[in-house]
């Protein structure tokens, strides 16, 4: 019979929520590295009992572990070595490798700001986790500030995919309010060469030859915050999603506006529609349902809650433009908490349940696809991640 584990990353912890394919009662195990920063996990498709950790402390840097039992032991592949913030990673002694760029055969670690200011390439944390969709042992890492790293051996070495820093426009990519993280990592199911990724202030990208070359895949996109609204680079992307049917179709949550691409993004068109407001951070798409989509519309730049206090789901069965508000379940009075980019994910049982997770400390489900939620555990600490593994 089929199960489902749900894996929930916090501010203060990670933990496992497990049920059967009814979904009915759960259990939980946690907290997982508890006290420390836990910004992602991720299981893997090609091994169901292996899963990775992002743990990550202001005090004691950042730890990649690994489980190989569904998350009930873990270890540090890497032998447990920390890298410290705020400095740049100086290879073997913590396992991260910077390479040097193809252009210019040098280490990149410098940026220059738009007022042409140089500043150190610093190494702070890893915001999202990849495994490979064909190959056990390989996962990938994005991080801030924004680079994009590859092991192949369990997460033990890794080594930066360089030709993503080393692309021309990497001088005018900015932070955003959380950082210049390299937060969303998508590999296409039917050519696993064919990578998007996503910055938070750069935009989107896809490499179609493993990494090696960069494409920025951001026309369409509009930025008034940004010198020039309509740049190649510069836009502040929170989240894109595909279905594994169709690579070739993409969608985004932006800072502001909800986009849809039909050409592996080559461009994009708005597709927000009638939600009341297209600012938020988590987009996903239902499993078995291409045109179907989730977002949680959030009410601006700089009030980072629900509008009017009602938390709610908005899903289009169009692929965009039309959307409906789902309400039964969660609180539509007094709910000021938020819902991140990496904090909305989808099962692939046959009646497909989506899950998110809260700043506020819970983790909501739905058994039909969005019609009714209710809570699976409530009150952990803040929650930055969830993801889920469908187990056969």
């Amino acid at each position: 019979m089929s199960s489902v584990r749900v894996l929930v990353g916090t501010r203060k912890g990670a933990f496992v929520l497990t049920s059967d394919g009814k979904r009915k009662q759960w259990e939980v195990s946690g907290p997982h590295f508890a006290g420390w920063e836990i910004y992602h996990l991720k299981g893997s498709l090609v091994d169901p009992n292996r899963v990775y950790a992002s743990q990550s402390s202001g005090w004691f840097g950042q730890v990649i572990q690994r489980s190989d039992d569904g998350g009930k032991t873990w270890e540090a592949p890497g032998g447990g070595v920390t890298m410290t913030p705020g400095g740049m990673p100086s290879g073997e002694s913590n396992r991260f490798v910077y390479d040097a760029s193809p252009e210019t055969g040098k280490p990149l670690t410098t940026h220059q700001w738009y007022d042409g200011t140089q500043r150190p390439w610093e190494f702070k944390r890893v915001w999202h986790l990849e495994p490979s969709l064909t190959e056990p042992e390989t996962v990938y890492a994005g991080v801030e500030d924004a680079a994009l790293f590859r092991s192949t051996d369990g997460a033990k070495t890794w080594h930066e995919l360089a030709g993503l820093r080393g692309h021309g426009t990497g001088p005018k990519w900015q932070p955003g309010a959380g950082g210049m993280c390299l937060h969303t990592i998508l590999i296409d199911p039917k050519d696993p060469k064919r990578i998007f990724i996503a910055i938070s202030a750069a935009g989107a990208f896809r490499t179609d030859d493993g990494g090696k070359s960069w494409k920025p895949i951001n026309r369409g996109l509009k930025s008034q915050y940004i010198p020039d609204p309509d740049a190649e680079v510069g836009h502040c992307v929170h989240r894109i999603a595909l279905h594994p049917s169709r690579p070739n179709v993409l969608f985004m949550q932006k800072h502001w506006d909800v986009l849809r691409s039909d050409d592996a993004g080559d461009s994009w068109h708005e597709v927000s529609g009638n939600l009341p407001t297209d600012f938020g951070f988590a987009i996903d798409v239902h499993a078995h349902e291409p045109e179907t989509v989730y977002v949680v519309p959030i009410k601006s730049d700089s009030e980072h809650y629900p509008p009017d206090g009602k938390l709610r789901v908005y899903r289009s069965r169009t692929g965009g433009n039309e959307w409906e508000a789902l309400t039964n379940g969660l609180p539509q009075s007094d709910c000021y908490v938020n819902v991140l980019r990496d904090a909305m994910a989808v099962d692939s049982l046959e009646s497909c349940g989506v899950y998110f997770g809260t700043t506020g400390g819970q983790v909501y489900f739905s058994g039909d696809a969005g019609n009714n939620w209710s809570p699976i555990v409530r009150d952990l600490p803040a929650v930055m991640s969830v993801e889920v593994q469908t187990l056969r």
